[in-house]
């Protein structure tokens, strides 16, 4: 990953992302509700930004939380940067990566679920690709 990541222009990002990845990972979007590939997935591995390919998950940190989008309790240390946000008029922890600022989704803590940090990582689909590669755990 190069500093060059965080400072690519839009021409440069639309060249190599998707138009719905653009839309997402650059434009702050959001993927409809339930219609994401990873909301389900179960498999061992890796989550890497769809933009820069940063390891950004772990699936051990991943759980179902009925939201309709992959819900992780934990991001890899210094990997997810959190952001104010404010563009709804209420606010809210935006997430993003850290190497390159794509937009991944938003923070919410308090909500009760069964996990070791009471937060819940609600992350786009299309922000996060999956590799069944093994990471260890430092």
């Amino acid at each position: 990953m190069s500093d060059s990541s965080k400072t690519k222009s839009e021409g440069e990002w639309r060249a190599v992302l998707s138009p719905e990845q653009f839309k997402i990972l650059r434009e702050k979007g959001t993927e409809l509700r339930g219609t994401g590939e990873y909301e389900h997935h179960k498999d061992e591995g890796i989550y890497t930004c769809a933009g820069c390919g940063t390891p950004l998950y772990k699936s051990t940190t991943k759980f179902d939380s009925g939201c309709g989008w992959p819900a992780f309790f934990d991001a890899i240390p210094g990997a997810v940067t959190r952001l104010p946000d404010n563009s709804r008029g209420y606010m809210r922890t935006e997430i993003v990566c850290t190497a390159c600022g794509g937009h991944l989704g938003h923070v919410f803590t308090g909500e009760g679920f069964k996990v070791p940090t009471d937060e819940r990582h609600c992350v786009n689909s299309v922000s996060i690709k999956f590799a069944d590669e093994k990471i260890n755990d430092a």
